[in-house]
């Protein structure tokens, strides 16, 4: 017999309170106990558990370790493979401590090498590598693509064919001052490489500015993630700019990995007058983010600095003031990550991951897989002092792309 809706919610919460609270010692007196509160249908979908049981049923029968049957990290699996199972890297269920994790990158402290991570054409790769971290200083780039990872200390020696992003976070991180080894493919290369990174305190700023140009009235503003620092840091900036009386901003979003679109929206709207900054295409409906406060910069002659490492937020932030102010893009083409994320804390500290919906540019364009062309294409060269990236885009803020 179904039941509705309403009923199963209540019955699934109330297993997993039980799962949440009693689950490490559960056995097969409890299982079955918990069995009672599974639903037999959700909403007008019947669904059959009696797999999942039997499965269990016969691990605890014929497991060669019985030891090793945790409960609590059984069901976290089950909750993992239901997630991995929708074919999306960026939806995932995660345990307490990977939660936690995921926390600390946007307060800007944690342990690890220094680079965030995704995805390209579902292989594990590097969105950025953060600036004056561990990998950076290795040689890994934005785009590397992540094929193994090995960590003698913990007992790490994995693949990374269709491993989920959180768990690839776990496998990576580690105590400070302990190394892990990641086999790497740089973009555009014919082999791997292993490169062997020791782990250290990575803190991440949000916000750098410093003074270029000739006559050094050009404001850089360096914009290394959307986190919760980042507003207050901004205004800071934003203060300077205004007191040096700056005849120019170049805002630099080079391997930033993206962060809170909401951080991206109030920054953005200190160029914009008015109007949209981005559409965020749901489920069931389209909702329109638009400029939030009185700008203090509009009017300020501006160009963008993106490249490889530039995802998410940070191209929504760039996309728009491209689209609707017109700005020059100069670097490199940018990740191309146009979802969104919504986080959600679950009981007993997990948290889910989900994805909800894409994001649109003012133009309408969605930059998912794509990425933002540049409108000025430039590499830096490692090789030099310069930064080649930065004078070029100089040279577009004084003088326009016509007469470069």
């Amino acid at each position: 017999m179904k039941i509705n809706l309403q009923k199963t919610r209540t019955a699934l919460l109330v297993l997993c309170l039980m799962f949440g609270s009693l689950f490490v010692g559960v056995r097969v007196g409890e299982k079955r106990a918990l069995k009672m509160f599974m639903p037999s249908s959700v909403g007008d979908r019947d669904i059959d558990l009696s797999l999942m049981w039997q499965v269990w049923d016969r691990l605890e029968d014929k497991f060669l370790s019985p030891d090793k049957l945790d409960a609590e990290k059984m069901m976290y699996g089950a909750v993992a493979g239901m997630t991995a199972a929708l074919d999306d890297p960026y939806t995932s269920f995660l345990p307490p401590d990977e939660n936690q994790r995921s926390k600390e990158d946007l307060s800007g402290e944690f342990g690890g090498v220094g680079i965030s991570l995704g995805y390209i054409d579902k292989t594990l790769a590097v969105m950025a590598p953060l600036p004056n971290n561990p990998a950076i200083k290795v040689g890994i780039k934005a785009g590397d693509l992540i094929l193994h990872i090995k960590d003698e200390k913990t007992g790490v020696d994995i693949d990374t064919v269709g491993i989920g992003l959180l768990e690839a976070v776990n496998s990576i991180r580690g105590e400070r001052g302990t190394p892990v080894t990641l086999t790497i493919l740089h973009e555009g290369a014919n082999s791997t490489e292993e490169i062997e990174i020791v782990r250290d305190t990575v803190v991440v700023a949000s916000v750098e500015l410093e003074w270029v140009g000739s006559d050094g009235k050009t404001a850089l503003i360096r914009l290394m993630k959307f986190g919760e620092r980042t507003l207050p840091e901004w205004k800071v900036a934003v203060d300077e700019i205004l007191d040096q009386q700056a005849t120019g901003v170049i805002v630099d979003f080079r391997n930033n990995p993206g962060g809170y679109l909401q951080r991206a929206i109030d920054l953005v709207s200190d160029f914009i007058p008015d109007g949209v900054v981005v559409q965020q295409r749901g489920k069931d409906r389209t909702e329109t983010f638009t400029v939030n406060r009185k700008g203090r910069l509009i009017g300020m002659p501006v160009v963008a600095l993106v490249n490889r490492g530039s995802a998410s937020a940070s191209e929504i932030m760039a996309g728009a003031m491209r689209d609707r102010l017109g700005v020059q893009l100069v670097g490199e083409r940018t990740f191309g990550k146009g979802t969104v994320q919504e986080a959600q804390d679950l009981i007993s500290g997990a948290g889910l991951h989900v994805t909800i919906a894409e994001w649109l540019l003012p133009s309408g364009d969605n930059i998912h897989g794509d990425g933002l062309e540049v409108d000025v294409e430039v590499k830096d060269d490692p090789a030099t002092e310069e930064d080649e990236q930065v004078l070029r885009a100089i040279e577009v803020l004084n003088y326009g792309i016509a007469k470069i």
